[in-house]
């Protein structure tokens, strides 16, 4: 039994999940100690409400753009743009819900105010659009580094550049004001948990039974290790590329529409400002290496954006102001950098190992 017990704790140690869910642990571990109430929940008109229902709510769009950015990395690339992208595809949003406010005087302005469910266009045109945009957002991204042989950083930097004008010139330098509470159930909704939280899930089972249940995953981690070797041996690399891309582009256009739907607006200006570099920090806390391309976990990558709201939040909580939030992410990147460090990495199998033996000795 404590020599089953020794192998399984060996080999969770070896995993990519281990450094981020000790993280997540390590963090809630402190909250109990340091931060009264943080852990109370309550139950008000059928939702829940409390710190950790906060992390959820505000961590979800970054969840999914994990999911997306993860397969980019795990090819070898990176995308800088999925902010602008979120932006273009809810400025997109709130255009086709009210253009008369930006001057297309399509209809009465009599017919929106004080309506709770005016749209101009069917809401599923509002959601199926910008979703549509941002995917071919993605993949001129994919384009410009498959075929255009860009480097990622640089192919994804040219939308990252300009995708906020192109925001900007989609509602005219305007933001709108959303009304529709249908639109606004995408990012306020509660079905007792956070309605954007089943986004979320959806999305990662999704992202995980097209990785796990197809060749896709085994494809993407060898273009990932060796894109000529993977060509070489008969896997379409162009096509892989862009499909991550694209995939990326498309988890950008769901988190744009969750963004917008929860601040009831389209800020061309705000509307993802710096999420993407959220979103690779989250893979990176998951075990996606950088750069390197190859093995990746989309389930740490989820655990990795909890990790990153949960220190936010924590943050908040224990009264650091907002406007320093951004220093304590720089010391979450310091110490993703140490705990991945080869050197640490030696040490915990070493302690592990020495574990192992003392329970087999016993």
């Amino acid at each position: 039994m404590r020599g089953s017990i020794s192998r399984t704790w060996s080999r969770f140690t070896e995993s990519m999940l281990f450094l981020p869910v000790a993280a997540l642990l390590l963090i809630l571990i402190a909250d109990f100690f340091l931060i009264p109430g943080f852990f109370k929940i309550e139950l008000k008109g059928g939702h829940l409400y409390g710190n950790l229902i906060d992390i959820l709510v505000h961590g979800s769009p970054t969840m999914i753009l994990a999911m997306g950015m993860t397969l980019v990395i795990a090819t070898g690339g990176v995308d800088v743009s999925t902010g602008a992208i979120m932006a273009i595809a809810s400025s997109t949003a709130c255009l086709m819900i009210n253009p008369t406010i930006v001057g297309l005087n399509l209809t009465d302005p009599r017919l929106f105010i004080n309506n709770p469910q005016y749209s101009w266009a069917p809401l599923w045109m509002v959601i199926v659009v910008p979703m549509v945009i941002a995917t071919l957002c993605g993949l001129w991204n994919g384009v410009l580094v498959s075929y255009g042989r860009m480097q990622p950083l640089v192919a994804t930097l040219v939308l990252m550049i300009a995708g906020r004008g192109i925001a900007q010139l989609i509602t005219n330098a305007m933001q709108i004001i959303i009304f529709n509470d249908t639109y606004a159930y995408i990012g306020n909704g509660f079905i007792v948990l956070p309605f954007s939280l089943y986004l979320a899930a959806a999305v990662f089972i999704g992202a995980w039974l097209v990785t796990w249940r197809t060749p896709i995953g085994l494809f993407v981690e060898s273009v990932g290790i060796n894109a000529r070797s993977s060509f070489y041996s008969g896997i379409n690399q162009r096509g892989i590329i862009l499909f991550s891309y694209a995939f990326c582009g498309f988890c950008a256009g769901i988190a744009g529409l969750i963004v917008a739907s929860n601040i009831r607006t389209s800020d061309a200006n705000q509307v993802g400002l710096y999420s993407e570099l959220d979103a690779i920090l989250a893979v990176v806390i998951g075990g996606t290496l950088l750069g390197a391309g190859g093995r990746f976990s989309l389930l740490g990558s989820a655990i990795g954006a909890l990790v990153l709201q949960t220190t936010i939040t924590s943050m908040l909580s224990f009264g650091v102001a907002a406007s320093a939030i951004t220093a304590v992410k720089a010391m979450v990147v310091v110490a993703v950098l140490l705990l991945y460090a080869e050197q640490v990495q030696r040490y915990v199998r070493g302690v592990s190992r020495g574990f192992v033996r003392q329970e087999a000795a016993r």
